[in-house]
């Protein structure tokens, strides 16, 4: 018997009366936890009426899978519910429980509205906003967006600067970032700007040194080169990290961790909010 039969499969079903993103991240979250499980993910979302939530259910019976919903409208939740009953599948919801607590405290009854959270309003084209100026200042284009910046971040080549800028703005978080090489000019807005929302970026050598390695290979140059050269790179290291203690700045590093991680240290750090999900007062917009 192979190694690859000996795997154990597990599908997981989604079903979202949206987009499921909120129930694919938690099934992409516990699947992370079993790297030896081959995992099935299968999403059925913007499920609004009976047949095409049962035709979905059907199809999870087929793989005796695991369901995870998301689905706001009671009559949906409540056939989801004795569907699993009767056919012994696991099931959980998601979204019920919460919003019941939220009820019973409050009195108030939710708006039983399908993606009430991804709706049109201030707070999303406040993150296109933060996601345009973001764009607009990446890889030290224009000094002057660190004046207006909610967050700098500063680091040498390689330790993930843009991509954790824009997960950042998707956080409606204006973010703008500075590749750190050494002997190069420091623009002079670094040094009028609050240390406070300035991140420093950092990573060991030698896994920065495989990740310059590779992207070399991926160029389709010699992985042997200035660029990736270990003293090299702990000379930009050490130059970066002189220049951290000189603005005062906190200094993160992202050797094993992956952007979400950072980013929320980073959140952490700078007592920053998880601006993608509040309104303009600071209060959650919708269930």
């Amino acid at each position: 018997m192979t190694e690859e039969s000996n795997k154990t499969n597990v599908t997981i079903f989604v079903i979202s009366d949206s987009a499921g993103e909120t129930a694919s991240k938690l099934a992409q979250a516990t699947m992370a936890q079993y790297p030896a499980v081959e995992f099935v993910l299968i999403r059925r979302t913007f499920i609004t009426t009976d047949k095409s939530l049962l035709k979905a259910l059907n199809d999870a019976k087929n793989y005796n899978a695991i369901i995870l919903h998301t689905l706001i409208n009671k009559h949906l939740v409540e056939i989801t519910h004795q569907f699993c009953q009767e056919h012994q599948l696991y099931q959980f919801d998601i979204l019920t429980p919460p919003v019941e607590e939220v009820t019973n405290r409050t009195g108030v009854e939710p708006s039983n509205e399908p993606g009430a959270m991804h709706h049109l309003d201030e707070n999303y084209f406040r993150r296109i906003k933060a996601m345009e100026f973001t764009v607009k200042y990446d890889d030290g284009k224009d000094p002057r967006g660190f004046l207006e910046a909610d967050i700098v971040l500063l680091g040498v080549s390689r330790t993930s600067k843009t991509p954790l800028s824009l997960f950042l703005a998707n956080k409606n978080l204006k973010v703008a970032n500075l590749p750190i090489v050494p002997q190069a000019h420091i623009p002079k807005q670094l040094w009028e700007i609050n240390p406070n929302k300035i991140v420093g970026l950092t990573n060991d050598p030698e896994v920065l040194n495989t990740i310059r390695k590779e992207r070399m290979i991926a160029y389709g140059l010699s992985p042997d080169s200035a660029y990736s050269d270990i003293d090299k790179i702990k000379e930009e290291l050490a130059f970066a990290k002189d220049l951290y203690d000189q603005l005062g700045c906190i200094i993160i590093n992202v050797a094993s961790l992956s952007i979400e991680e950072t980013a929320s240290m980073v959140m952490n750090e700078l007592g920053l909010e998880d601006h993608g999900y509040y309104g303009s007062e600071g209060e959650i917009n919708d269930i």
